[in-house]
């Protein structure tokens, strides 16, 4: 535990620095009291947006109301943009790996189709990014698909296979003969000097025109330049143009139609579980899919889906150096400052700087494209869910959890369940136990007791709301993943104090009560309780929860009462303290054994004038010496 001055001295430098912030962009960094970062953002206005963190706890909830409690310093980087502060924040992002930051499944091992930095460009299948001025596209989530789109490319345009270095001096020289690919028509020989650089250049405009979406282009940009040979009578250049222009036909049939107007959107809809989300792109050009991608997100703790998009759309336009859409459309809209910083990244990257729209749509076609993409995405994510289990990284979810989560209008399944109960006699050795059920099934190792001393006399209330701020607002919501659901021994009363304690404590947390005598289910603020049926599998969970949370505390206070009744009667002999009165109570078991003893029996573990004590005390009427 952290010395009260050295707590103290960290919070005033930190006070220091929050004073001192400046109203430039840039990055924040938060760490812990070991120094380690637990968190990286960026902001348009640092002072603002690191100052909002600190200013209303009633604001904050779930995973950031925990962070903010183990804030302990403050770094900020200032930057000259909003967009070199959103680069650097995914940079930083992937070194540091904070805690507290949404985490995206890594990219690297996703194939690429690159177009190479050279005279006479190569275009092949990689996995591996580099920065030397080649373009690249994807990343595609499919190997096969992308090898069709490289057999499609070789049947249409003549470009080169070879893996020669085709500089002016080798080709010049002779260095080079021409393949088989040049005698069945797929290679001009760029390599013996048989096509120039120009015309080779060109073909690869038309590459990357095909690759962006762009086909409707592209035919009609080949078609007038096959009616010009025509007219020229130039028939085998012109025969050669047609041959490309129907494999272009071909593979713009194939894609599917979903919309009628011809503008470039990109679709981004995110699915979430319990901490893993998963997100999906579709890529529409002239009206036609011409591609999907989904990326996997975790330590998404509570994150609202609004963070979650932010995060897909920084790191999928980061990665990504295709040219930008028109319309970009989202299920929520982001965050205003989340969304500017987007847009000034956008903007950058265009060759036009036109400005991109942002949409939100309910209604028409553009809401059931969105649609689409939100079940692509759900379907992803519960085939991501069904591999972990497979894997034994997470345990099948019962029956039971996925009533439960429909009977109380749940988001998620609540995975991770803990149940209060109270115990004491009339007031007296007041305390409280904490039972955690992961998957349906108890996990011992995150039980928890509690001793409660903040009140006087007999008031559950209090005691209640003792244990849930002890919890939820101290050490416990650092060392102990939150839950999804919390569960108390209680009926309507008891389930608002709970929730009011988690209020100040600044955690949001479904909270459901369990009343015994009725086995009612009381939510906060609703005026009446759910009755389920006996043979509910949500209600026999519950009763299961709250039996093994008034199982365990009573226990806990039995032994409370018992620790106290003995040491009580032990130590109001003279010379006998707490600690004598342990080693007796281990030697010989119990105060009535202890009674029965000798002297000299008991001077084994005590003095000899202790032992007299003691012997007196259990009998007045006889000399203590032998």
């Amino acid at each position: 535990m952290t010395a009260p001055g050295k707590a103290q001295k960290r919070s005033t430098e930190l006070q220091e620095k929050l004073a001192s912030l400046p109203t430039n962009p840039g990055v924040y960094r938060f760490s812990n009291a070991k120094g380690t970062v637990i968190y990286v953002g960026k902001a348009k206005n640092l002072r603002n947006r690191v100052r909002s963190y600190f200013r209303d706890a009633s604001q904050i909830t779930g995973k950031t109301a925990v962070m903010v409690s183990h804030i302990a310093g403050l770094d900020v980087i200032i930057t000259s943009s909003e967009v070199e502060a959103l680069i650097l924040e995914n940079n930083l992002i992937k070194e540091l790996r904070p805690r507290y930051n949404v985490s995206l499944k890594d990219d690297k091992s996703y194939p690429y189709l690159v177009i190479t930095n050279e005279r006479f460009p190569r275009i092949f299948l990689t996995r591996q990014v580099r920065r030397d001025g080649s373009l690249y596209f994807g990343p595609y989530t499919e190997a096969h698909q992308l090898r069709l789109i490289l057999d499609l490319i070789g049947s249409i345009f003549p470009v080169r296979s070879c893996k020669y270095r085709l500089t002016e001096e080798a080709v010049a020289s002779r260095k080079f003969k021409v393949c088989l690919d040049y005698h069945i028509h797929k290679c001009k020989g760029p390599c013996e000097g048989l096509q120039e650089e120009g015309e080779y250049q060109e073909i690869i405009r038309e590459i990357v025109q095909l690759l962006k979406g762009k086909t409707a282009a592209l035919i009609r940009s080949l078609t007038a330049e096959m009616q010009r040979h025509a007219t020229n009578l130039q028939f085998e250049e012109a025969a050669s143009l047609k041959a490309q222009i129907d494999g272009l036909k071909r593979y713009a049939e194939r894609q599917k139609v979903v919309s009628a107007d011809p503008v470039d959107r990109d679709l981004f809809a995110v699915a979430a579980g319990n901490d893993d989300a998963c997100g999906v792109v579709f890529k529409i050009r002239e009206g036609k899919l011409i591609g999907s991608q989904h990326l996997y997100l975790s330590n998404t703790g509570h994150a609202d889906t609004p963070g979650l998009l932010s995060a897909l759309l920084e790191h999928y336009y980061l990665e990504t150096p295709d040219l930008m859409p028109e319309e970009i459309l989202l299920q929520e809209a982001l965050a205003e400052d989340e969304s500017d910083a987007l847009r000034q990244l956008i903007f950058s990257r265009q060759p036009d700087r036109r400005q991109v729209r942002f949409i939100v749509p309910k209604i028409g076609e553009k809401a059931q494209l969105l649609d689409m993409c939100l079940k692509n995405a759900e379907h992803h994510l519960h085939e991501f869910m069904v591999q972990k289990q497979k894997r034994g990284e997470i345990a099948r979810i019962p029956p039971s959890l996925e009533a439960l989560k429909q009977v109380l209008r749940l988001e998620r399944v609540p995975e991770r369940i803990e149940c209060f109960d109270n115990s004491h006699i009339q007031g007296s050795d007041y305390v409280s136990a904490m039972v955690t059920f992961v998957s349906g099934r108890p996990k011992k190792s995150d039980y928890r007791k509690f001793r409660l001393r903040s009140f006087e006399g007999s008031d559950d209330y209090a005691a209640m709301h003792e244990a849930i701020t002890r919890r939820y607002g101290g050490s416990l919501s650092e060392t102990l993943p939150m839950p999804d659901l919390l569960i108390v021994d209680g009926g309507k009363g008891q389930a608002n104090v709970a929730l009011k304690a988690l209020q100040e404590a600044g955690v949001t947390l479904p909270v459901a009560g369990l009343s015994k005598r009725l086995e009612e289910i009381w939510l906060p603020h609703e005026r009446d309780p759910h009755n389920l049926p006996k043979t509910s599998p949500a209600l026999k969970l519950l009763q299961q929860l709250r039996d093994e949370a008034h199982r365990f505390a009573v226990t806990y206070h039995r032994k409370v009462r018992t620790d106290r009744t003995i040491r009580t009667e032990l130590t109001e002999i003279h010379g006998v303290g707490n600690g004598t009165a342990e080693r007796l109570l281990s030697r010989f078991g119990s105060v009535e054994a202890v009674a029965l003893l000798t002297p000299e029996e008991i001077s084994l573990v005590t003095g000899k004038k202790t032992a007299e004590s003691i012997y007196r005390h259990f009998h007045p009427e006889r000399d203590a010496k032998p």
